[in-house]
Parts: structure tokens; sequence; C-alpha cells
């Protein structure tokens, strides 16, 4: 009796120690996955957008926004090409063949196809001297600001490009506590819910606008921590100083979410404060906390799920995108590198998302161009991760 239960036993003890194992191994695995964080990934499409006809190129690209049927529309300046190097651009007599101008809007399908453009002055609003930043609002029209000197309005187009509205007055100087007009936009962004646009305003006045979407009337404004605007100079960012109570500036975006909050890039403070609609002070967030010059803080798009779970930074100075918890404000972690390649940044101005998505990326100084990253779904990742250039995978 006891011969015949000996093989029972030894087989029930292989057993215990087997599980005991696999006990230990899960408890290893999750210690080592304790470190890992699921996020959103994403590849460069080298192959977008296909080339542009009639030799036109780029000057500083610096707005992007996505419409219904998920086109693409960037704004970009012409003036910002260069006579000496850049071919015939601006020249009266031209020297060589290539290269022209594009129009200031262009208009992309989702295969990378051009397929609209418009831009310029015309009958009864007034082209912005520095165009600086394109939103496409629910109705599928088409918003412009303009950051140059004098450029104290907003434009509105359809997206075919037909003049809708000028709200503001051209030509005004800085105040922020001024009801009728805007000084230097950088963005304007809508609450589809409210039919409010939320305006960026921006390099010359130090406040978030909003105004009725339809009339352009001003309803209310508010500066950093909700305060009341004040256009002093802040001077040079200090890392160590205490937080500004008052936007530092560009005010470079003002991105509102589902969820009834504002999301408001002050630039040169390296940071995002987070408000209701109504302008009360929420919280704030620091990113890449020491950077100088330009800041970190450009501009903000959304993943494209209900809850908008995923915050997506543009950080021009340090030419690469912070991938954020929105709950959390946390940076999950980043993506891309500095460079003139696909996937690197050079100067990374503004970012939007489409339905399925991907997002889009424009940029300023001289990188000139538009790039296309691809969604691959959610995967896992080193929390605090710097990815590089995100490649595609080679099958």
């Amino acid at each position: 009796m006891k011969a015949k239960t000996l093989p029972v036993v030894i087989l029930l003890a292989l057993i215990l120690a087997v599980a005991a194992g696999q006990t230990f191994l899960d408890k290893k695995l999750e210690v080592v996955q304790s470190g890992m964080v699921e996020v959103p990934l994403f590849e460069v499409d080298p192959f977008w957008p296909k080339p542009l006809p009639n030799h036109w190129i780029l000057g500083n690209s610096i707005g992007v926004g996505v419409d219904s049927r998920d086109h693409v529309f960037i704004v970009h300046r012409r003036g910002a090409l260069n006579a000496s190097n850049e071919g015939n651009v601006g020249l009266d007599q031209p020297d060589a063949e290539c290269c022209e101008a594009a129009p200031n809007v262009l208009e992309f399908d989702p295969e990378g196809n051009l397929v609209g453009s418009f831009g310029g002055s015309g009958d009864g609003y007034t082209w912005p001297t520095s165009n600086h930043g394109l939103q496409v609002d629910p109705m599928d029209n088409i918003w412009i600001g303009g950051n140059g000197q004098g450029d104290s309005h907003i434009l509105k187009f359809t997206r075919d490009g037909r003049f809708l509205m000028q709200v503001g007055e051209p030509g005004q100087d800085t105040d922020s506590s001024s009801s009728t007009h805007f000084s230097r936009v950088a963005k304007v962004s809508f609450d589809a819910d409210g039919n409010e646009a939320f305006v960026a305003d921006g390099y010359g006045n130090k406040r978030i606008v909003v105004v009725d979407a339809d009339t352009g009337a001003f309803l209310r404004s508010w500066g950093a921590y909700g305060n009341e605007p004040d256009d002093a100079d802040l001077g040079r960012f200090d890392p160590d100083a205490p937080p500004a109570q008052q936007f530092r500036g560009p005010v470079h975006c003002a991105e509102p979410s589902n969820d009834g909050l504002v999301y408001v890039c002050d630039r040169t403070s390296n940071r995002i404060q987070v408000f209701q609609q109504d302008g009360t002070y929420v919280e704030e967030v620091f990113i890449e906390g020491r950077t100088l010059s330009s800041g970190s803080t450009w501009e903000i798009a959304f993943s494209r799920d209900d809850a908008q779970r995923f915050m997506y930074v543009a950080d021009g100075i340090n030419r690469k995108i912070h991938v954020m918890d929105r709950a959390s404000l946390e940076v999950l972690y980043t993506f891309g590198d500095g460079g003139r390649q696909p996937g690197q940044f050079y100067g990374v101005h503004s970012i939007e998302t489409d339905s399925a998505g991907n997002i889009y990326t424009t940029e300023t100084w001289e990188g000139k161009r538009v790039q296309k990253f691809v969604y691959m779904g959610l995967g896992r990742v080193e929390r605090g991760a710097n990815r590089g250039v995100p490649w595609p995978t080679q099958d």
C-alpha cells in the first residue's frame, strides 16, 4: 500500500513545486511590469503627404486641423521662404525653374493627396501679417489667427475658402482688457456643445478669450490661475523662481476637452494650466520644466476615444511629442528626435488627431513640413521612456 501511494505523493509534490514556481514567476513578472504602462503607439508614414504640384514648397508651417471627413488642413507662411536659397520665391525675374510658394492654406485627403488650397487677402477682411494657427470648427469651418505686428483679429472661412467672418479690429495695440480686439492670436479652438470659440490670445495679450462662434461676440476672458489678465512683461523664464501668477506667453493654445475643461499652453513657462470653461482654475503641470528659450508646451491634441484618455503635447524646442495621461497629467513616454528626416522634428509647432487616432504635426523654422504618425493601437512601454523616432516596423 505504501509502495502504491509513494508515486502519488511525489506527483503531488511536483505539482505543488511547479505551482509555487509559477507564483514566483508571476510575482517577478509583476515587478518587472510595474515600470510599464499601456499607451497609444505610433509609426511615422514617410510617404504622407504626396508631393505638391506646380513646384510648390512650404514655408514655416504653423497650424493643422482635421475636418469631419478626416481631411487635413495646414497653414504656412509664404513669406518665410528665402529667395536666395529656395528658388524663385518673391523674384520678379525668375532665374531658374523652381520654386513657388504654395498658397497659405492647403487641404489634403486621408491618402495625402492635395485636394484644395486658398489664402491671402480678399474682400471684407484683412489677411494676417503673419498667419498663425489653424483649427477646424464642428461645422467644418476654418479659423486662422496671426501673430505679426497689427494682427489683432481672427478670420473664419468655409473649408473651400469662402470668407465668413472677421472677429476683432486689425491694427490695434496690446490690451488684455479689450472686448473689441485681440493681440497676436496663436490659435482658436472649440467647444462643440456650447458653440463657443476659445482664443489663445496670445503673443501680445496674455489671456484666454471666449467668443460666440456664430457672431464673434466677446463673452469672457481670464489670465493665469483665473486672475485678471495683466500685460506686464515678466521677463525671461527662471526655472528656480516661483511660478508666475500671470501667463508669460505666448499663450499658445486653449484646448477644450469633452468633460468641460480647458487646457492652456503657457509656452515659455513650460506649463499647462487646466481650467473649467468659465475660467475657474483647476491645476497645472510643468513639462521639461528647465527648458529656456521658446519653451516646451507648444500645442495640445487629445486621443479620439470619448474619454480622451491621452493628451499629446508638441514640444518644439526639445523636438518631441509628449504622450500624457490626461487625468493625472503624467508624461507616460515621448517620441521623436531632432532632425529633418521622417519621424524627426525641427520646431514641431502644431498637432492634431483624426477619427482613427492618427497624429498630424507641422513644423516651423526650417522644418517647413507636415507629418503623419499612424496609430498602431495600444501597447506597453517603459514609463517615462523616450522612444526616439517611431520608424515603421520591418516585417
